[in-house]
């Protein structure tokens, strides 16, 4: 049985467009396909920390079937000429100690700074206190600045990764 339990739901975003957030589902995958050719160079280094030219459908398709025993992954979706896109996505997977889960957020570039980075980051700390997690770390390229200040309104602490001063981790105390 999964800890994660997520009720889907309709938000309202900064500049008035309306956005459904739901659980991804296996069944999403040639959306997240398509969401990710939507993704430029940049947005995609932003998000897999390397220059990704092409999705590993295996391992996206192997993460999709992971839920929601291993976490929660959520789509903001929007209404399109072949049914949906995706807009956004935000995933938290629990890690081995079974009280910290890492996040992952990708927003279509056409979608961003309209304060769906927060709708999707809401959705799963919420998620994540409510199914007893204790902290949520994510890694963020130091250079993610829109990310990192994100994260500093969410309340994260963020600190250098000794590992690579290129990267920041944030933590947050899901328990307050």
């Amino acid at each position: 049985m999964s800890r994660f339990t997520f009720e889907p739901r309709d938000a309202r975003l900064r500049d008035g467009k309306h956005v459904h957030v739901r659980p991804l589902v296996p069944a999403d995958q040639d959306e997240l396909l398509e969401a990710f050719h939507r993704l430029g160079a940049e947005a995609r280094y932003m998000r897999f920390m390397v220059a990704v030219r092409t999705p590993n459908v295996a391992r996206l398709r192997e993460v999709l079937e992971s839920f929601p025993e291993k976490g929660l992954a959520i789509a903001a979706t929007v209404p399109a000429d072949d049914g949906i896109d995706i807009a956004g996505a935000a995933s938290c997977m629990l890690l081995p100690d079974d009280r910290t889960c890492e996040f992952a957020i990708t927003i279509v570039p056409d979608w961003a700074s309209k304060g769906l980075g927060r709708v999707l980051m809401d959705a799963i700390i919420g998620a994540s206190r409510q199914g007893g997690l204790e902290q949520m770390r994510g890694y963020i390229l130091a250079q993610n600045t829109p990310m990192l200040r994100l994260a500093n309104r969410l309340g994260f602490a963020t600190r250098r990764d000794p590992d690579d001063p290129s990267v920041k981790i944030a933590t947050l105390d899901l328990r307050r």
